[in-house]
């Protein structure tokens, strides 16, 4: 059963992969061509923390035994650094715990939290015991009295985890052990005792914490509810059976004024629900069930908030990442109203969750405290029931999951993994308000999208970090229109557009980048940046509409076109780049459209590449490039380059000038007619070197020569007509005549075949040795090798011979009467004998069972005692036919 499910998820991961959908960014930025400000320390690594403060004007990014205070307006910009190391007792600890003391018994600053004006709350990993401490900004040092960091930051570098500061408490979601087996969601109060989650797998069950945050109910709450902390994660699931562990996506609420119970849920969270995320393609039933990151981007008020998250497969495999926004007003729905799931008992002692059907205890389960619950005399979760406490600790879990908007991801991509994501509201030209996503990959890129109309369309791609590594942090500042990513080598700063780099008004609109417009008096500028007085003379369409732009004419007078003059036979590469990588490029010479089946013409990425140059090659070429607006339902052509080709034809002599004239005439015409039967061999032939009468068929696969004396003939069978030849001049080229270069190349091949012939011999001549000296060859070698090296065996041919007799008498003995008798008849068949005896193959063997003469005499005895090889028979019997 369980290869049987396996078996239709690969399948299903093929037809995803192969037909699912994705986007392409427009846009491709590299590392290189931007100007990026970077910030990096020798020696220190891990810049995965980073807390932007608006109010100070600082970035604060944690390292590893670092903690930094960069200038939000220029990272390079270093205002202050101090160091957080671990004492030598606590990384002997670590060490004899089995870590690495290079790797994992160091200090790697996970929590960087504001507790107020004057300082911050920092925490690290402290060589697996988790300290945490004050950070005076003032001075920019510690505090000097560590706390206990259990339940606050992680144990191990490298295992996720989330916090968040809430009016001076703070709100964790980590491991609370060293092994990271016991995961807990917890808070921790200054003046109130610790609240955390029950340690039961229908609570977390191996949960991979990525963001949380709080969402305020604001100061016109209606019905009196307490603010809410939501916590997302990715767990093992508990309520489907499968083969392997299938991971969730869940989304786990909490309120802010939550005690606990008093008999029950005593310190323990009385309000914690979860539910699932939906992220899924419902076309191909495929479902991204791992997230990565979550972003909140708040309204003024909490019904406006919009959640959005990355999520990949959890068969990597796949290769798509997508981005799913969800409606706060729908998680809110789940959590007031949704059903609970319980544990059920099925035969073979397997349990699974299904839905609750009975009566739901009143206050519900899991709600917060509101004016409905205060007017009932129940003003803190201390008051609560202990049978809603206690439906509370045995259904956690809610079986509504929690929809994206419009049923559908936002936005899909192939053969990319989104790590982080960061969402900004922005007001366009046209007044309405357009939600840019920039998403963070594995590769150090980030990909900035627009939302238009419910779909998405990706901007462009920015290489942020110079090496392929993962983004581990990424934050956006609204004021400085900036973006930050942190990654395991240093800080990247990048601003949030890049408009001065669209050089044309069509560009610069078809970009669909909120934050751009075309000004006609200088070119593509931000219009943060552009004066408000200008702002109505910008042109700016979010839906790629380039008819906006001033109308330019269509094509460029050949004045304006560039000039490029190449020698005959030699290649011609015509430039043109094209920035939008949705757009696809038209070539036209003379006005024809040119096609991957044009002859002796490479259209590629960056041009147009033209090999051996004819003189049919000659004349105006132009790029075009032809994009496809989905939103606006047209397509726009634009011309980005234009080129006159021409040939560099070397002076020819005054006295050839009419034959050479003749010639061309004849051959245009011919070649004109071959292009008209769609041949494509050129061939070029010397005049002077034809005889008077002569007609021949010639297959041409020679590459086309570059003297100038030659010129194409029309096809590949060509008639030589009857022309005197003409004396020679001193200036002309010689046919014979060859470029010294070219002499010492074919000079230079006849010696390296000639070694090669004498090489190949040498080892011809020494196989052919060897093979004599050890008898592989036929008699004529052998008495060549005897003749060479001596007859010291000729006793063994004696021996030999003598043998062989003795087992032709042997044969012919039994048969002597008859062969008397009939020597007509039996002659031949006496013959055929003895010839088959003198075969030494294996057929010849089994007459003498293991090898062994038989023991029987024949007439003669003289004979009977020869030995038919050289070893003793009878001594040293043979076991097998192959054994001499």
């Amino acid at each position: 059963m369980g290869f049987g499910v396996l078996g239709v998820f690969l399948g299903l991961l093929l037809e995803v992969s192969t037909h699912g959908p994705h986007a392409v960014p427009r846009t491709s930025w590299r590392h290189q061509d931007l100007d990026l400000m970077e910030f990096s320390e020798p020696a220190i690594f891990n810049y995965s923390t980073l807390l932007l403060s608006e109010d100070r004007d600082a970035l604060y990014v944690g390292a590893r035994e670092a903690i930094f205070e960069l200038s939000k307006k220029n990272v390079t910009v270093k205002h202050n650094k101090v160091q957080w190391t671990v004492a030598e007792n606590h990384m002997l600890m670590c060490t004899q715990k089995g870590k690495s003391r290079e790797r994992d018994c160091l200090n790697y600053i996970r929590v960087l939290q504001v507790v107020d004006d004057k300082q911050l709350y920092v925490c690290g990993t402290h060589a697996f015991q988790p300290q945490c401490d004050h950070l005076n900004l003032a001075d920019f040092s510690l505090g000097g009295r560590p706390e206990d960091g259990r339940g606050k930051c992680s144990f191990d570098p490298s295992q996720s985890f989330t916090t968040v500061m809430v009016d001076g408490e703070l709100y964790s979601g980590t491991a609370y052990n060293f092994l990271g087996s016991e995961p807990i969601i917890s808070r921790y109060s200054p003046s109130q005792s610790l609240l955390r989650t029950e340690y039961s797998t229908s609570w977390l069950n191996e949960p991979s914490f990525v963001f949380a945050d709080v969402i305020s109910e604001g100061s016109n709450r209606v019905d009196g509810e307490d603010d809410k902390i939501y916590y997302f994660f990715t767990e093992v699931s508990v309520e489907y059976e499968f083969f392997g562990k299938l991971l969730i996506p869940r989304v786990a609420r909490v309120c802010k004024g939550d005690l606990g119970g008093q008999r029950t849920l005593q310190k323990k969270w009385t309000s914690f629900l979860k539910a699932k995320l939906v992220c899924s393609m419902p076309e191909l039933n495929f479902v991204f069930n791992v997230v990565h990151d979550v972003f909140i981007l708040k309204g003024a008020n909490w019904r406006d908030t919009v959640i959005y998250g990355v999520f990949t497969s959890q068969w990597g495999n796949v290769g798509l990442s997508a981005v799913c926004a969800y409606n706060m007003t729908a998680v809110e729905e789940v959590f007031s109203k949704g059903k609970y799931m319980q544990k059920a008992t099925v035969e073979q002692s397997h349990t699974k969750w299904v839905r609750y059907n009975g009566i739901t205890p009143s206050p519900r389960p899991g709600a917060c405290i509101n004016n409905q619950m205060r007017r009932q005399n129940i003003s803190s979760s201390l008051h609560l029931p202990d049978k809603t406490l206690q439906f509370v600790k045995d259904h956690p879990l809610l079986e509504d999951p929690v929809l994206p908007i419009g049923n559908r991801p936002r936005l899909i991509t192939k053969d990319v993994n989104y790590t982080q994501i960061v969402v900004e509201r922005v007001r366009a030209l046209d007044g309405n308000i357009y939600d840019v996503i920039f998403t963070g990959t594995d590769k150090g890129v980030v990909h900035k999208s627009v939302v238009y109309e419910g779909e998405v369309h990706i901007v462009e791609e920015i290489q942020l970090l110079k090496n392929s590594e993962s983004i581990k942090n990424l934050l956006l500042s609204s004021e400085t229109r900036s973006l930050y990513a942190g990654s395991d080598s240093g800080v990247v700063q990048s601003p949030t557009a890049f408009c001065g780099r669209y050089m044309s008004c069509e560009d610069c609109v078809l970009a669909r980048d909120p934050y751009c417009a075309w000004d006609l008096h200088t070119a593509c500028v931000n219009i943060f940046d552009a004066p408000s007085q200008r702002l109505r003379k910008l042109i700016q369409s979010l839906n790629g509409d380039a008819d906006k732009c001033p109308s330019v004419a269509s094509g460029r007078s050949l004045k304006d076109y560039q000039r490029v003059t190449v020698k005959l036979g030699s290649s011609a590469e015509l430039p043109c780049l094209v920035r939008s990588n949705l757009a696809q490029v038209l070539w036209k010479s003379n006005g024809s459209v040119l096609t991957e089946a044009s002859r002796f013409h490479l259209v590629g990425e960056n041009g147009l590449l033209i090999y051996s140059v004819a003189p049919e090659d000659q004349g105006h070429y132009e790029c075009w490039s032809v994009e496809w607006a989905p939103a606006a339902g047209k397509n726009f052509s634009r011309l980005l380059a234009g080129y006159v080709l021409t040939l560099d034809l070397p002076p020819r002599a005054p006295h050839q000038a009419g034959h050479v004239t003749t010639l061309g005439s004849q051959e245009k015409s011919s070649t004109h007619a071959a292009e008209g039967n769609g041949k494509t061999d050129r061939v070029l032939l010397t005049s002077a070197l034809a005889p008077p009468s002569f007609t021949a068929t010639v297959q041409f696969t020679s590459p086309p020569q570059t003297d100038s004396s030659l010129t194409p003939p029309p096809s590949s069978t060509i008639k030589f007509l009857s022309k005197q030849r003409l004396p020679l001049s001193s200036n002309a080229p010689r046919p014979d005549s060859q470029d010294p270069a070219a002499e010492y190349l074919q000079h230079s091949n006849s010696i390296a075949l000639l070694f090669l012939f004498l090489l190949f011999f040498l080892l011809f001549l020494t196989a052919l040795a060897y093979n004599c000296y050890m008898q592989y060859l036929p008699a004529p070698c052998l008495r060549l090798r005897a003749a060479l090296l001596g007859s010291h065996k000729s006793a063994d041919q004696t021996e030999y011979r003598a043998c062989e007799e003795g087992l032709m008498m042997e044969a012919s003995a039994p048969e002597k009467n008859n062969m008397k008798e009939q020597p007509t008849q039996n002659g031949s068949q006496t013959t055929q004998n003895l010839r088959a005896l003198r075969d030494t193959g294996y057929e010849t063997e089994p007459e003498c069972g293991n090898g062994q003469i038989p023991s029987h005499t024949f007439g003669d005895d003289s004979l009977s005692q020869e030995k038919p090889f050289d070893v003793e028979c009878e001594s040293q019997p043979i076991q097998f036919a192959d054994a001499d």
